[in-house]
């Protein structure tokens, strides 16, 4: 299969790489439908961050499920997922309290523009859409997989509500999904995901 790999500061080089496999019962294999560079890829690529040997890039993806592992039950072969770039397992004790970004199982995602990628702790990481979406939908599905998500745990951790006055200091794509999060728990929107509540249909 094909993946990017950076070699050192401004070298990126879309190279063949070794298949993805399963290698663990909680593993998904997930063809890429869309994946796309992200502010923290550009350190290394700029030389603000040290490259000391080739490594594959990319933490920001959508796909379809291709292959699950004996122990993932939330996704299953031709569904269209949303991951993210820090993996959870959904049942350790920070996961139960609603931490999931602090998962004591936790693995960040670093390969994932390729063709194909294992997600680790799929159960907890992965949610699968009702159906496929249209080609016009699949870069808001990928915001996500990342900036959305990171925006909305701000002005969660805000503790944003109606009435609230909030204030988002830069107007990066983080800060753009912090105003959209705000905005909507300013008007009374979901409040985020509580102890117990199904992790299958809500991304973390």
């Amino acid at each position: 299969m094909r993946g990017a790999v950076i070699h050192s500061p401004g070298d990126v080089r879309f190279e063949e790489l070794d298949e993805t496999k399963i290698l663990k019962p909680t593993d998904a294999i997930i063809r890429t439908v869309a994946t796309c560079v992200c502010g923290s890829d550009l350190w290394p690529y700029r030389g603000l961050e040290p490259v000391t040997e080739p490594r594959p890039m990319g933490h920001e993806y959508v796909g379809i499920v291709e292959e699950v592992g004996s122990e993932v039950t939330s996704a299953e072969p031709g569904q269209f997922v949303v991951g993210s770039f820090a993996t959870s397992d959904n049942t350790c004790a920070n996961c139960r309290k609603g931490w999931q970004s602090s998962c004591l199982h936790r693995e960040f995602m670093s390969t994932c523009q390729a063709d194909y990628i294992r997600v680790p702790n799929a159960h907890g990481t992965l949610v699968a859409t009702d159906s496929h979406p249209d080609a016009a939908l699949v870069p808001s599905l990928l915001a996500v997989s990342d900036v959305m998500r990171t925006g909305w745990y701000a002005a969660l951790a805000a503790e944003v509500k109606p009435g609230s006055t909030a204030v988002v200091v830069g107007d990066g794509a983080v800060g753009l999904c912090g105003v959209i999060a705000a905005k909507e728990l300013g008007r009374g929107g979901p409040p985020g995901r509580r102890l117990g509540e199904d992790h299958r249909h809500e991304p973390s």
